[in-house]
């Protein structure tokens, strides 16, 4: 027992200060987390006094939703669609590129940090920021909308290209280099089969996420729903205003429900 307690030694001294180095990293985000949450006021009673009662009082003056003026509202909501999918189409269109291009396993290492640098500053950037750049230098309407989507969407979608590739299975891409193929038959036959499924499914999410977003973008003149649902709250239509999120709503639950129907198209499933 002496003997292989010592041969064992070393690796329960090892296992103890793994077990010691997790401990202290949970203890230290632990008191993140807590002084996070103090900052913020979270842990205020003071702050939650009455807090119900305007949020109740919102809400009852927003109610019934007026879809009186739903002939007006053609218009904004072509240019927030029409900004969420041109947008998401240019992000994707940029980012497979320079995410293929930022792949350890598929592009060049000396290349790949400055191009992950890029992609890092595009989405660093909040979307409301970029709306105010290209507000300033093409004018109101959906045109600056399009383009401050398009810069974050480029830096999300091009980061997850990126993460994908590199967690692809090597097996078969090895196997048709071991065969002779050059490297567009193997990003064909090897490398894009296992990418489509989840860049499918991170491009839709992104599309939800920039219906959302091409409507706050109109607190900035970029136009679509937003500057609709921003100029009824400002002149006190909450009716008015909770109809056009009610609206907003139904064309989130739209796309997702048609990105369902897509990926049972593309990936041959019947389970949406």
């Amino acid at each position: 027992m002496t003997a292989d307690s010592g041969r064992f030694s070393p690796v329960l001294a090892e296992a103890r200060r793994r077990h010691g180095r997790r401990v202290a990293v949970m203890a230290l985000l632990a008191v993140i987390v807590f002084a996070a949450f103090s900052y913020a006021g979270l842990l205020d009673p003071a702050r939650y006094d009455d807090f119900l009662r305007p949020i109740l009082t919102l809400a009852g003056d927003a109610m019934p939703p007026d879809f009186s003026r739903w002939r007006n509202w053609g218009r904004p909501l072509l240019e927030t669609l029409s900004m969420s999918i041109a947008g998401t189409v240019i992000g994707l269109a940029l980012a497979l590129p320079l995410g293929a291009l930022a792949a350890r396993n598929v592009g060049w290492r000396w290349l790949g940090q400055p191009i992950l640098f890029f992609l890092n500053t595009l989405r660093s950037v909040p979307g409301l920021v970029w709306g105010v750049i290209f507000v300033a230098a093409l004018g109101f309407g959906p045109l600056p909308g399009v383009m401050a989507l398009s810069c974050h969407s480029t830096g999300m979608l091009g980061k997850f290209c990126a993460e994908l590739l590199e967690h692809i299975d090597p097996g078969p891409v090895d196997a048709l280099h071991a065969q002779g193929v050059g490297r567009i038959g193997v990003f064909r036959f090897a490398i894009w089969p296992q990418l489509l499924p989840r860049l499918l499914d991170v491009t839709i999410y992104r599309w939800e996420h920039n219906l959302r977003a091409a409507t706050t973008l109109g607190v900035v003149g970029a136009g679509g729903l937003g500057l609709e649902i921003v100029t009824a709250f400002h002149l006190f239509e909450y009716r008015e205003a909770s109809a056009l999120i009610l609206l907003l709503l139904a064309l989130v639950s739209l796309i997702n429900l048609f990105g369902g129907k897509v990926r049972a198209a593309f990936l041959g499933k019947t389970d949406y």
